[in-house]
């Protein structure tokens, strides 16, 4: 089986990687990730993970290169991760009452023969009306800062929705695992059998 690496520092997507069993590495790829003009938010999280996992190729030349990226959208305009308390209060202000869709892009690259795999998946998220005292409350609580659209939904967070929906909420998190287990196939590695 040929080693599999992730291209992230995200503690996040390392948790759900060990979930499938598999032996795996990360590394931090370098990777500008500003949106380019005219680019969705979906676009730009198909073009990041892709990104992301052909910066590592090179230091891994015959690896399979996990990269993945998400980015959330409200009212058609991306919100990145909010770093500070004040930040995440006017993106949750900004959330309240509103549908938000994550856009998780997920890239696959065989270093060894060059072949990449990519797709992209959305989750919507229906939040709440929310008070400034219940996102205050919930920050305080939580302090999702290095969370794109500030809230962890494995966690806390869930309290702030009314509904999601999408296929799978792995996803959400920040790694597609139904989609990785068939990518991850394709390349002869199948997470029941192995």
């Amino acid at each position: 089986m040929r080693p599999i690496v992730l291209a992230s520092s995200s503690k996040y997507r390392r948790q759900l990687l060990e979930k499938l069993g598999l032996s795996f590495v990360t590394a931090s790829p370098e990777v500008d990730e500003s949106q380019h003009p005219q680019e969705s938010p979906q676009e730009l999280a198909q073009r990041l993970s892709k990104s992301k996992a052909q910066a590592l190729a090179e230091r891994f030349p015959a690896h399979l290169i996990i990269g993945s990226d998400q980015v959330a959208e409200v009212d058609g305009t991306p919100l990145g991760k909010p770093l500070t308390h004040d930040a995440a209060i006017h993106q949750l202000s900004q959330a309240s009452g509103k549908l938000l869709k994550f856009h998780t892009g997920l890239a696959l690259l065989n270093s060894a023969t060059g072949h990449c795999q990519y797709s992209c998946s959305t989750y919507e998220v229906q939040f709440r009306t929310l008070s400034h005292q219940q996102i205050d409350a919930y920050l305080k609580k939580e302090e999702p800062y290095d969370c794109a659209g500030s809230f962890k939904s494995e966690g806390l967070g869930i309290a702030l929705f009314e509904y999601i929906r999408g296929d799978d909420p792995n996803s959400l998190v920040g790694l597609p695992l139904i989609e990785l287990t068939k990518l991850l196939l394709n390349e002869g590695i199948d997470v029941l059998d192995s």
